[in-house]
This record gives C-alpha cells, structure tokens and sequence, in this order.
C-alpha cells in the first residue's frame, strides 16, 4: 500500500471550503512538500526589506507582516488540531477569526525578520510532529469549526494555505 503521506485526501475528509487549498499541493509526499516549502519561504521572505514588509496592496488589506503572521496562527491552529486528532481526542474543537487574530497581534510593530524565524520554528516544529506519525494516526479525524477533518487533511490545508499566501505576496505584494 502506498504512503498514506503521498496519498491527497478525499474529500470526505475535510470541508468543502479547504479543497482551495488542498489543490495547491503537487502530488507526492506532503511532509516532504512542507520541508521543502519552508526552504522556499524563507529564501522569499528573507529577502524582502522591511518597508517591502510593511506595504499594502490597498488599504483595506493586510501588510506582508500581518500576512506572515496570519500564516503563522493559522499554522499552530492546525498542527494543534492535527496533534489532539492523531492522539485520538475526541474535543470538538473551536474555529478562530483570523480578522480578529491579526488585528490583535500587532504583527506591523514587529521587524520582518523575527516573524520569519518565528515562521521557521513553528515550521520545524510541526514537521517533527508530522514526522513521528504512524500511518493510523494520519488517518484519524476530529471535529474542528464544527467539520470532521482528518489528520493528513490537515497537513495539505497547512501546506495549501502557506502556498495560497506566498502566491498572493508574490503576485499582488511585489
């Protein structure tokens, strides 16, 4: 049987709405697309300066900071969600506004630089996690924003939704 980490999960694994950012991710082994997306992220974001970090494709949009920091909440939101489901929790979890997580992060007082090596840990952090897994756990599920998910969904949204943003800087920030 195939790596249950190569495999793109059904669509009865998750919401209807993640398939955005599902599609995103090329074929092959999600793990190995995160580690290799980290390496890309940070030679992108590394590379902008600070007022590049502060601009706003229009005023009502967020800054390439609060971008980056919005990818970084919505990362640990996830990789909890994945940790709990492969631990077999079965607590419904809550969703989380990312409007209101951005507005109270302050992310635009913060330098471009420490948001990228926060990005980075909670990257490798995850990556540890997604790595220890047994084939059973990546298939396990939970309820999340009142949706079933699975664990190997979870990991393609992360890695969809970080392509989905490094997409929107590239194309509307630079």
């Amino acid at each position: 049987m195939s790596n249950v980490t190569a495999t793109r999960p059904a669509a009865t694994e998750h919401a209807p709405y993640y398939e955005k950012y599902i599609v995103l991710v090329p074929e092959g082994d999600v793990v190995a697309t995160l580690t290799e997306q980290l390496d890309d992220m940070l030679v992108l974001l590394r590379g902008l300066s600070e007022t590049q970090a502060d601009s706003r494709y229009a005023p009502d949009k967020w800054s390439v900071k609060e971008v980056v920091g919005h990818v970084i909440d919505t990362e640990r939101i996830f990789s909890e969600r994945a940790f709990r489901f492969a631990r077999n929790d079965p607590t419904p979890l809550p969703g989380f506004d990312q409007d209101e997580y951005v507005r109270a992060a302050n992310f635009g007082n913060r330098k471009l630089s420490d948001l990228v090596d926060e990005f980075e840990q909670v990257r490798r952090s995850n990556l540890c996690l997604l790595r220890s897994l047994e084939r059973d756990a990546w298939l396990r599920r939970g309820v999340a924003n009142e949706m079933e998910v699975s664990v190997r969904a979870i990991a393609y949204i992360i890695a969809g939704h970080a392509t989905h943003h490094v997409q929107i800087i590239r194309t509307r920030y630079l």
